[in-house]
């Protein structure tokens, strides 16, 4: 897939980050991982992102990652472009966005760097080194210590061809917006704020109407109905999709730092889908959360 076919796939619909599957273990379950792709590939997203945030990305291993995106790619072919997260230092990401070309991914998505914070100058050379050092397509993430300016974006974009993505996962209105009228449709746009669907109406009327969901990964029948209704301003729909899940969802996610990706796997085990416990420094759910969170799913009914 070149660089510009991968653009037109974040043109439009829905995208997801499939859960890493670990056993009781902590260890990849690469058996659980093709039967948790096997499920979600004919839901109808736009692709998967394999070994994302909520994929746990930033705590897999050097060894553990090229199986994972390989897993990933052999199960869906034919069926669901793979994108693969990167990140980390410089060095790293850049082995992981090889490994992901070589193991046949549509492109990547780069997470922020490890830790340190850095001028706009550091940050684009990180940048522009992950994209130079393969051909296929780079969308990048503004979120944690990797904040992009729009001026800084615009080099990026003249320096490297191939990075045809921005995901946003900041939340500032005014930098969102400043970065579109910079750079139109030079870039296709995400919008990937933890739980995204409660800003969704808002991104797309910045001009990204295209988001990532988390709740994809246990109840994808609703997650796309809520796609539907916000690229045909559905406002009734969303309004109560969001009163009588996202919001109380939200309270229960937001009772721990960390939880917007250990929630997820609560909700995956609740519906039979099983990956296993979140590595730590990630915590799993208590069973009155996870309670909770099985209550908020019934309502919604069979997935």
């Amino acid at each position: 897939m070149t660089p510009q076919e991968l653009k037109s796939i974040m043109g439009s619909g829905l995208l997801s980050f499939p859960l890493t599957d670990f056993d009781t273990n902590g260890d990849f379950n690469r058996r659980g991982y093709i039967e948790r792709l096997e499920w979600l590939a004919p839901y109808g997203a736009s692709a998967l992102f394999a070994a994302g945030g909520t994929g746990e990305f930033f705590s897999l291993t050097g060894q553990e990652y090229p199986t994972i995106i390989q897993t990933a790619v052999d199960t869906c072919r034919g069926k669901v472009p793979i994108i693969a997260g990167a990140g980390g230092p410089t060095r790293y990401a850049i082995e992981c966005a090889q490994a992901a070309e070589k193991a046949g991914a549509h492109g990547i998505l780069l997470l922020p760097h490890y830790l340190t914070e850095a001028g706009q100058d550091g940050l684009a050379a990180h940048v522009e080194a992950v994209c130079k050092s393969v051909k296929f397509g780079v969308i990048v993430y503004n979120r944690g210590q990797c904040r992009l300016t729009p001026a800084t974006l615009a080099r990026l974009a003249e320096r490297c061809p191939n990075l045809v993505g921005f995901k946003d996962g900041i939340g500032d209105i005014e930098l969102m917006s400043s970065i579109y009228m910079k750079m139109g449709d030079r870039f296709a746009y995400l919008g990937g704020l933890p739980t995204a669907e409660v800003y969704a109406a808002a991104y797309k009327a910045l001009g990204t109407p295209v988001y990532s969901s988390a709740v994809f990964n246990f109840i994808p029948k609703t997650a796309m109905e809520f796609y539907r209704a916000v690229a045909n301003d559905d406002m009734a729909t969303q309004h109560h999709l969001l009163r009588e899940f996202f919001m109380p969802y939200l309270e229960i996610r937001n009772r721990m730092q960390g939880y917007a990706v250990s929630i997820v796997k609560a909700g995956a085990r609740l519906v039979g889908h099983d990956a296993g416990p979140v590595r730590p420094p990630l915590t799993d759910l208590n069973s009155a959360e996870a309670e909770a969170l099985g209550a908020l799913i019934a309502k919604l009914g069979p997935q």
